[in-house]
């Protein structure tokens, strides 16, 4: 059997197999550099679907993958990392043609962070242990030994979005495979690329076939995942109305459920912070892949003392970025990831600014890149915390700045949103800082900095932003259960009647 896809033809895997869909229908990927075609990929449908969870329940039930040692799936998982590292530059330059991200950004920050992914959760391999626990029943003999031990759920089906190719797939199979579990994939359809290459390397590594499994399609092949009944865990990272689609549908089989979901991150910049660090940071906070984050600092608030002075520094600054084709090594923002997202950041540009925001720069499609899905960096001033840029999430390289007089008040503002995802603080009073930390309802918190993540500390959200956490060192806990074990060790046994 051939490990490896046709170029430009990529099929299913099921079962170590690739395979095309049972219909037979493909979709394209497209360049978002270039709006091209770039491959045909197999569209998955319920068949589909059904096959792939059915193989990764046999994988389970046979225990061709959680019955190896920890200690072995550990070193699997270390080769996952390895092989990553060796096809670097290859999978950076399929993530730049199919996502459109800078390939720098590709090679030097997502691509470490996965490999740092993998290489973690696989020392994790063998931290899940149960506990030994006093026993206590009224009328009982007292010597019962009790202990609990923690397995595997079963199949975990895993749905990931298009902003980070290999960096959402790995932050659901490594845990899922560190924990013991099968897992059925089902990529983002507009970059599936990325995802198929990454299942490749795990076979290639030795994670035996049928243990992961990969369903590239639209609505219907996301559908069947979540309605599966062999699925018993969903985790989900993408927009949080669908997130709200997959809670309810899950609660028919009550399948455990994790969701990564959308953000609205407050940046917060105090009138004693150095101000052109934190310019830079809060470049770097929305204008990373072009805005396309979830965490994204896309709601900079400066305190009224510096506002003038932060919004000349960083409109000179967002202006000299570059914005062109992720392959130019040079260009600092690629395109979005369609037309869509295009057309939808580029209206809410336009209500901006009839809701009253002073467009400071960008807010167009540049003229020397109008084949692909291009958008200038976008900076709004007096921007009120109440308009629509300020409350949803754009999802694009558009900034909104708000301007505030006391701590009170922005924390207040700050916390004035559905999303509670990520928030940064910049000051050099570090009891405010820890304040704001305390104060702000996030799941993450970045002082004096901004955008850095660690494979060590849980990455999740509050309020609808999210369910669980991913990441840090109980990750694995959302792919396991919980089994209580009560041993009878007297010599003579309790007589209930």
């Amino acid at each position: 059997m051939s490990k490896v896809q046709k170029v430009n033809e990529f099929n299913l895997l099921i079962n170590g197999e690739w395979v095309p869909s049972s219909s037979s229908k493909t979709f394209s990927v497209f360049n978002p550099a270039t709006g091209e075609v770039i491959a045909q990929v197999a569209d998955a449908n319920e068949k589909d679907v059904d096959l792939a969870v059915k193989g990764a329940k046999e994988a389970f039930a046979d225990r061709r993958w959680r019955a190896i040692s920890p200690i072995e799936r550990g070193r699997i998982l270390h080769q996952v990392a390895a092989k990553i590292k060796e096809k670097q530059i290859e999978i950076a330059e399929l993530m730049t043609k199919e996502n459109g991200m800078p390939f720098n950004t590709a090679l030097f920050l997502e691509i470490p962070l996965v490999i740092e992914c993998f290489d973690y959760m696989a020392g994790l391999c063998s931290q899940p242990t149960g506990e030994t626990l006093p026993f206590s029943m009224t009328g009982a003999a007292p010597n019962h030994f009790v202990f609990t031990q923690k397995e595997p759920i079963g199949v975990a089906g895993l749905i990931t979005p298009w902003n980070f190719p290999l960096l959402m797939p790995a932050w659901k199979i490594a845990p899922a495979l560190a924990a013991g579990c099968s897992a059925v994939l089902k990529p983002a359809p507009q970059t599936p690329l990325t995802a198929l290459k990454l299942a490749e390397i795990c076979l290639e590594a030795g994670v035996p076939e049928g243990v992961l499994q990969v369903v590239p399609g639209t609505d219907e092949a996301g559908k069947a995942l979540v309605c599966h009944p062999d699925a018993w865990k969903i985790a989900f990272t993408g927009e949080t109305e669908t997130g709200k689609h997959i809670l309810q549908s899950a609660a028919t089989n009550i399948k455990r459920v994790t969701l990564e979901l959308g953000g609205k991150s407050p940046n917060i910049v105090f009138n004693d912070a150095n101000l052109e660090e934190a310019v830079n940071g809060a470049l770097f906070g929305i204008f990373l892949n072009s805005g396309q984050v979830c965490q994204a600092g896309s709601r900079v608030f400066v305190q009224e003392e510096i506002y003038e002075a932060f919004i000349e520094k960083i409109t000179e600054r967002a202006r000299k970025l570059k914005v062109g084709p992720g392959n130019d090594h040079e260009n600092d923002l690629g395109p979005v990831i369609s037309k869509e997202q295009l057309n939808k950041i580029l209206q809410y540009v336009e209500i901006a600014k009839k809701e009253g925001a002073k467009l400071l720069t960008g807010g167009k499609q540049p003229n020397e890149h109008r084949r692909g899905y291009f958008i200038e960096p976008t900076v709004f001033s007096d921007v009120h915390p109440d308009m629509k840029i300020a409350q949803e999430e754009v999802f694009g390289p558009v900034l909104s700045i708000i301007r505030f007089r006391h701590e009170e008040d922005v924390i207040r503002m700050a916390n004035d949103t559905i999303y509670g995802l990520a928030a940064a603080v910049w000051t050099k009073d570090i009891k405010r800082g820890f304040r704001l930390a305390q104060g702000i309802q996030a799941g993450t918190i970045w002082l004096n900095t901004i955008q850095v993540l660690t494979p060590t500390a849980p990455f999740g959200g509050f309020k609808q932003s999210g369910l669980g956490r991913e990441l840090g060192p109980r990750a694995l806990d959302g792919y396991l259960e919980t089994k209580s074990v009560i041993v009878d060790v007297n010599d003579t046994p309790t007589t209930f009647f």
